[in-house]
């Protein structure tokens, strides 16, 4: 029998408007799936039903009006990593436990506002600097629905796991070096990363800012629709801009052109090869945007992690970890932190300004030859991750010192769009035969937002990928 989370949020939607299902009656819907199912999966952090009905109540009054927000009566997960009035915010960090901040961060605001319904706080690593979703806050990781003894990823992995399995419809997520995309991938979900400053990181600023939050769904028209919902950066972000085109549109559209694809598989990564599947993934993709009339050719990797790539990108952790110890943990408490938070800061506490800046320019360089190389092409086409899921406790296995690399093992096709600050999107593939979720990413030229997610909604409507739903769906 169809249950009520088989439908899409734009379905849900179209159901509230016509009051065929209230608010309250979805809300709780998905809370007691949450109670019911979340013990196995780590996908929150907080879940508040008290909280979620009178939001959900409020939406049925404003649905009885007549009034149609844009996302109205429609539940919702933020992630963990981002303030929210009146609920509690870790971070991901068992020393912040019970911090309950006094404002919204600027995307939540704009998601309220919007009229969805918050359940709760989905589950993220300790300050996001892990592409693997555990921590000293919660019971256990994040795991993929498609196998529990997997990572969902990071650092959005349990809004990644709360979509998949049905316990929410979409969710909020941030990416600073992947952590919307690889969650997505390891999920069987789409999940946007967009240009930079067409979300905004308000009330926080940086020059040099990598992360932006973007939305996790199982569909692209889902995904643009809260995409739209968060692309309202306010005037004093120093990035910040507004799409000339809808991107809920772009989400049921298809390209106005044929595209200028480029696609590779190579990791750029010495000694590291994709698995199998991964390049199977790519190839698959290749061959359905060619018989769409799209332009598509093999190219070689605009650049490659040589030593100097690969360590600024693990020192850009060191010195996120850095930051964010420093200016939330009292010393008194940072033997709470995990091990592997405190050896990023042990690291980015070395680190002088002159360490600081090279890494930067080490950083710049890179980004620029990805630029450079793919100017003539209007898409980029990679893997999203090296292989598939991985098992639980496969980063820390061979000691916390090689923790970053071998996330970069196998994250390696992500970061280098965070620095570009170019959208991406990672869209599901296949499932191999042993059930575990493929995919691949689409990156687009700068502020070319619309075109990337019409792309991405092609490919979905071709078949691209099967909706297969994990064993918890059906529970």
């Amino acid at each position: 029998m169809s249950q009520v989370h088989d439908l899409s949020a734009a379905a849900q939607l179209r159901a509230l408007r016509s009051r065929d299902i209230s608010a309250r009656e979805l809300a709780q819907h998905y809370l007691d799936r949450i109670a019911k199912l979340d013990g196995e999966l780590g996908a929150f952090v907080t879940v508040d039903p008290e909280l979620a009905l009178r939001d959900a109540d409020r939406a049925d009054e404003r649905l009885a009006r007549g009034e149609h927000t844009p996302l109205g009566g429609i539940p919702i997960g933020i992630k963990d990593l981002h303030a929210t009035a009146g609920l509690a915010t870790s971070f991901g960090s068992a020393p912040l436990a019970g911090h309950v901040p006094a404002e919204d961060a600027w995307t939540v605001g704009l998601i309220r506002r919007a009229g969805a319904v918050l359940l709760g706080k989905t589950n993220a690593p300790e300050f996001g600097v892990a592409c693997y979703t555990e921590n000293a806050v919660t019971p256990g990781p994040a795991v993929t629905p498609y196998d529990t003894g997997r990572y969902s990823s990071g650092s959005s992995g349990g809004a990644a796991t709360a979509v998949s399995a049905g316990l929410l419809p979409i969710a909020h997520a941030s990416d600073g070096a992947g952590s919307t995309r690889t969650p997505a991938a390891a999920c069987h979900l789409v999940g946007i990363k967009p240009s930079r400053g067409l979300v905004s990181l308000a009330p926080a600023g940086s020059f040099f800012a990598t992360g932006i939050e973007g939305p996790l769904a199982r569909t692209v028209e889902d995904a643009a629709l809260l995409l739209e919902v968060m692309a309202q950066p306010p005037s004093r972000d120093l990035y910040g801009w507004t799409p000339d085109t809808s991107l809920a549109q772009a989400g049921r559209s298809r390209p106005n052109r044929p595209l200028k694809i480029g696609w590779w598989t190579d990791t750029g990564l010495p000694g590291v090869a994709p698995h199998p599947e991964s390049v199977r993934a790519v190839r698959r993709t290749v061959e359905l945007l060619r018989g769409l009339g799209h332009d598509v050719r093999e190219i070689a990797p605009p650049a490659r992690y040589d030593e100097t790539a690969a360590r600024a990108v693990s020192d850009m952790l060191s010195i996120s970890a850095t930051m964010s110890v420093t200016t939330l943990v009292p010393a008194e408490k940072r033997d709470q932190l995990t091990a592997h938070t405190r050896n990023l800061a042990a690291a980015g506490a070395k680190m002088t300004g002159s360490d600081v800046l090279l890494m930067q320019a080490a950083l710049a360089r890179f980004a620029g030859d990805f630029l450079a190389g793919l100017d003539d092409f209007d898409i980029a086409l990679t893997p999203t991750t090296s292989g598939p899921p991985v098992p639980l406790g496969h980063f820390e296995a061979e000691g916390i010192e090689r923790v970053n690399e071998r996330m970069l093992s196998w994250s390696c096709y992500t970061p280098w769009a965070n620095l570009t600050g170019q959208p991406a999107v990672s869209l599901p593939s296949h499932l191999d035969d042993d059930g575990l979720p493929h995919s691949v990413q689409l990156v687009g030229r700068l502020r070319q937002d619309a075109t990337l997610v019409s792309l991405a909604a092609q490919l979905e409507h071709e078949g691209l990928w099967d909706a297969v739903h994990p064993p918890h769906w059906f529970r």
